[in-house]
């Protein structure tokens, strides 16, 4: 055997042994590398079902816009798979791409925050959790006999929490990536130690919203995908069952990131800002709550401290263009839903990519798929 083929040999043997040794999220993490909107096809899921499901009407000029080649170049560009615009409860245009159509599941990412916060609300509603200002501890069991208990669901709801969650994406081996791929993941979240201050400056952090969901399971009763599926999904008389992926078999929800839909139904979380909390006159969520979750938290900073925090609320993002505020979901990879009250319509782009040029928190396509829409909307 020759001196290079030894060394080949010698690699691969250490590094089958590595993933070998190596923790099962880590393996996972190298094996599929990025996060992808498929992704609940490589994980276990619970099943948020559907009763009475009602497809939207179409508007009387559905699909009769042609997209200008520009903006089909930029949609296709950024390898978008569905956009979708509802205007007046009606879909007044749609299209897919790359395979997907109006039933295809997607993960809708870090979307999936502004969920849980609508479930919050509804538990206040219900008089499951006291309100917003209510310490942490009061439903953590980890966190009730330290400091962070202390912390107040509304420091979670506007990432204010000062805990010491790590954001990386890029990193096999941050937490966020434990939380994605691991299978421990209500030890993981509640392994956030508390850094700074509570309540001063916005930081962008999933563990936020994995705790706020646990706080909802705490406060209910129910799993949060249950919870969501009998307040929510059912409710807004949803046509697909969607799928909310787990840390394992039976395990806990990621909440934080993972709920697998199509953009018909995403358009109902959309819609329901619209309608200020309502749908077919029945209130799901109170009028109040949804005001404060999709306006900006301005009595806090901003993640560099040097104004008042204009983009985000409750989970929610707010996009302050052209003389509106637009709250929308946001997710990993470029998963948005707008709620654009001007116009009365519901906007969702599902797809791979971002703008990788970015200003602040606004990557630069957040606003462009406002532009197309706006043009639509005429």
């Amino acid at each position: 055997m020759s001196r290079i083929s030894k060394t080949v040999l010698i690699l691969a043997l250490l590094t089958a042994l590595w993933m070998l040794l190596a923790p099962n999220y880590l393996r996972t993490s190298l094996i599929y590398w990025y996060a992808n909107i498929d992704d609940y096809k490589i994980f276990e899921n619970t099943e948020v079902n559907v009763a009475d499901g009602r497809e939207w009407k179409e508007a009387d000029s559905y699909n009769k816009y042609e997209l200008e080649s520009v903006d089909r170049t930029y949609l296709e560009d950024h390898e978008t798979v569905a956009y979708l615009i509802i205007q007046d409860g009606k879909v007044l245009y749609e299209e897919y791409w790359d395979g997907y159509n109006a039933d295809s599941h997607s993960n809708i990412f870090s979307a999936t925050k502004s969920i849980v916060s609508l479930l919050i609300g509804i538990a206040i509603d219900e008089g499951k959790i006291k309100s917003v200002d209510e310490p942490i501890g009061n439903y953590l069991e980890e966190f009730a006999n330290d400091e962070r208990g202390k912390l107040s669901i509304k420091n979670l709801l506007t990432m204010s929490s000062g805990l010491d969650w790590d954001e990386a994406y890029s990193s096999p081996t941050s937490i966020t990536t434990k939380a994605y791929y691991g299978k421990k993941l209500r030890m993981v979240s509640t392994d956030q130690q508390l850094i700074e201050e509570p309540g001063i400056r916005f930081r962008y952090q999933s563990g936020n919203t994995q705790l706020l969901a646990f706080i909802v399971e705490e406060a209910t009763g129910e799993t949060i995908s249950k919870y969501a599926e009998r307040t929510l999904w059912k409710p807004m008389h949803a046509v697909n069952t969607a799928l909310w992926s787990l840390d394992k078999k039976d395990g806990d929800e990621k909440s934080f990131c993972c709920f697998n839909t199509n953009a018909r139904d995403a358009a109902r979380f959309g819609q329901l800002v619209l309608n200020h909390g309502a749908w077919n006159g029945k209130q799901l969520i109170s009028e109040q709550y949804l005001k404060d979750a999709t306006s900006p938290a301005a009595y806090i900073l901003n993640e560099e401290k040097t104004a008042p925090l204009d983009h985000y609320g409750y989970q929610y993002w707010v996009l302050p263009y052209k003389d509106m505020n637009i709250p929308y979901m946001r997710g990993h990879r470029g998963q948005y839903i707008y709620s654009i009250a001007e116009k009365n319509a519901v906007v969702v782009r599902f797809g791979k990519m971002k703008d990788e040029i970015k200003e602040g928190q606004i990557t630069m396509d957040i606003p462009k798929y406002v532009d197309i829409a706006l043009k639509i909307l005429e």
